[in-house]
């Protein structure tokens, strides 16, 4: 991957619906070539997938928390993973090292709905307790910057 990559990642980060015209113009291609390193990128698995950025609040998913899993058992398998996808108001899950075996994002409608979800991951087998951080407020979320690895190797 080179810098026009990187380049073309960072714009279509910000705006995922931009025409290969414009990606072009603002790195210096023909609106073939951007579409052609585009599809590649897609091709090498470096875009997974293009998507848009919803608030959760206004579809009803106020309610963010991180919930630390600790486990009698160990948990990074199939299993696991498949109960823990069920369940559609985890949005991430992750395995860690530490006290935890899993650190789980989940968005819910309420306090009460976090609770309830808490219990459906209790019955998940191997779940030994939880402990849920819930978020007040968000300062930023930030996605992975393409170009940040190559601005540091040049500076």
């Amino acid at each position: 991957m080179d810098d026009l990559d990187r380049e073309l990642l960072a714009l279509l980060q910000r705006d995922a619906s931009q025409p290969y015209a414009a990606l072009g113009r603002a790195v210096g291609l023909s609106p073939g070539a951007a579409h052609e390193r585009v599809r590649k990128l897609r091709e090498r698995g470096v875009i997974r997938r293009t998507t848009i950025e919803v608030d959760p609040a206004a579809v009803g998913r106020g309610v963010l928390a991180f919930v630390m899993v600790r486990a009698s058992a160990w948990m990074g398998d199939q299993r696991t993973r498949d109960d823990l996808a069920a369940l559609p108001e985890v949005q991430e899950a992750h395995v860690v090292a530490g006290s935890a075996a899993l650190l789980l994002k989940v968005r819910t409608t309420s306090t009460a709905s976090l609770q309830g979800i808490l219990r459906r991951i209790f019955t998940i087998d191997g779940v030994a307790s939880t402990e849920a951080v819930v978020v007040l407020e968000t300062f930023f979320e930030r996605p992975t910057d393409p170009t940040e690895q190559a601005a540091q190797r040049a500076g």
